[in-house]
Order: structure tokens, then C-alpha cells, then sequence
């Protein structure tokens, strides 16, 4: 992926590829209207990925929006072996740095961190878009 970006980006003086692993705190980098992350922060440990999330807000302008396309769990181990299968995925083979956790508890914890109008915008099975905008 970030191959693809440099690439993308090349020659753009707007953009900047940072390499940083998100198990760690993030990097002081200013503040932005606009976070996204793609399939990412699911493979951190629960603690971390709320300790991101608060991160995240903090770099936030006001009324700045955090989206988060994740993979999550699913309410049964039934319905996690469906959604690998109809993916294309031998339920066998199943990635084992996968941490992944419901939506509504993430949810909660962007409302706790202080972030509003936050809510799942889309879901299909394991993949959900979850939001929230800073104040």
C-alpha cells in the first residue's frame, strides 16, 4: 500500500507518505479536517486501537471527521465462518493477526472520546465504515 501511494503521489509537493507502525503512539504531525484509515487498525490489541482513536481526535480540527473502513467481529463464530467462506477464504486459514471486536462497542468508545454524529454508515457482514466528528 505504501508503494501505491508514493506512486499515486509522486511529484505532488501537497502529499507526504509517512511510514509509522500503529501499535505506537502517533507522531506529531499537526492537525487535519480529515483522518481516514483503511483495514489497519483491526490487527492492534483492543487497548490500542481505543488509545488510537483518542489520538486521532486530538489531531482533529474542530468539526473534523474520522472514518474508519474496518474489518470487525462478527456477533457468532458461525456467521465469522460464513462471511471467510462467501470472501473466498478457507475458514481454516483465517488470518491470526485478525483482532477484531464488534462495532457497537467501538462505536461507544468514539462517543466517550468525545467524538459526535458517530454511527456506522455502512456494513456488510465483517466490513463496516465507522464515524465521527470532532466537536
Amino acid at each position: 500500500m505504501l508503494d501505491a501511494a508514493r506512486a499515486t503521489f509522486a511529484g505532488d509537493s501537497r502529499v507526504e507518505v509517512v511510514v509509522h507502525d500503529l501499535a505506537e503512539p502517533l507522531p506529531a504531525l499537526g492537525t487535519f479536517d480529515l483522518v481516514v484509515s483503511g483495514f489497519a487498525i483491526h490487527h492492534l490489541d483492543h487497548d490500542r486501537k481505543r488509545a488510537l482513536s483518542g489520538e486521532i481526535f486530538g489531531m482533529l480540527d474542530p468539526g473534523g471527521v474520522f472514518l474508519n473502513l474496518e474489518h470487525v467481529a462478527s456477533p457468532t463464530e458461525a456467521l465469522h465462518r460464513d462471511f471467510l467462506t462467501r470472501v473466498g477464504m478457507d475458514p481454516d486459514d483465517d488470518d491470526p493477526s485478525n483482532q477484531l471486536l464488534d462495532v457497537e462497542t467501538q462505536l461507544r468508545w468514539l462517543r466517550e472520546l468525545g467524538y459526535r454524529e458517530v454511527d456506522c454508515h455502512w456494513k456488510w457482514r465483517e466490513l463496516a465504515l465507522l464515524a465521527g466528528i470532532r466537536g
